[in-house]
């Protein structure tokens, strides 16, 4: 039987002047914002995608389709809560969370600690369960010319 289980998920939006810019669960005050169907919160999005996929449940394309309207909008948290609830009927636990968030701006290094604590209180889980990291592409592609951001994520889930 398997006791353990990883799961990767990797997103990205497009930014647009004038938007919110949503991640982690919090607004972070910056000129452009993500855009999506839903609220573009590319860290809850790649946090659904590694779990999802580590119980071999698919996406969150499949779980909340963005051609069904009802997910027109909606705060990214509501999908995470979905998301854990299925971890836990799964009988699985998370051992952790690994998120890497690929921006040129803003830079993150101040909003990291309440994206965990917001995190964690959504999940359930220690907030040292949660590592949320921030790198630069050095001026490279979409996100360095900053028209994107682009995360990835890891997760370990244990029964």
């Amino acid at each position: 039987m398997n006791n353990f289980r990883v799961g990767h998920g990797y997103d990205v939006h497009k930014l647009e002047k004038g938007r919110k810019f949503v991640m982690g669960g919090i607004e972070i005050k910056h000129h452009k914002g993500a855009i999506g169907h839903s609220d573009a919160d590319v860290v809850i999005h790649v946090i659904c995608d590694a779990l999802l996929g580590s119980l071999s449940l698919g996406d969150i394309g499949k779980h909340f389709p963005d051609t069904d309207e009802k997910y027109k909008g909606v705060d990214s948290k509501v999908l995470l809560q979905k998301v854990i609830s299925l971890v836990k009927k799964n009988n699985y636990q998370i051992s952790n969370v690994d998120v890497t968030v690929l921006l040129e701006k803003p830079k993150l290094r101040n909003h990291i600690d309440l994206m965990r604590e917001t995190l964690s209180n959504i999940m359930d889980i220690n907030v040292t369960q949660i590592s949320i990291k921030a790198t630069t592409t050095e001026g490279l592609g979409f996100v360095g010319r900053e028209e994107g951001v682009a995360a990835h994520c890891v997760c370990l889930i244990k029964k």
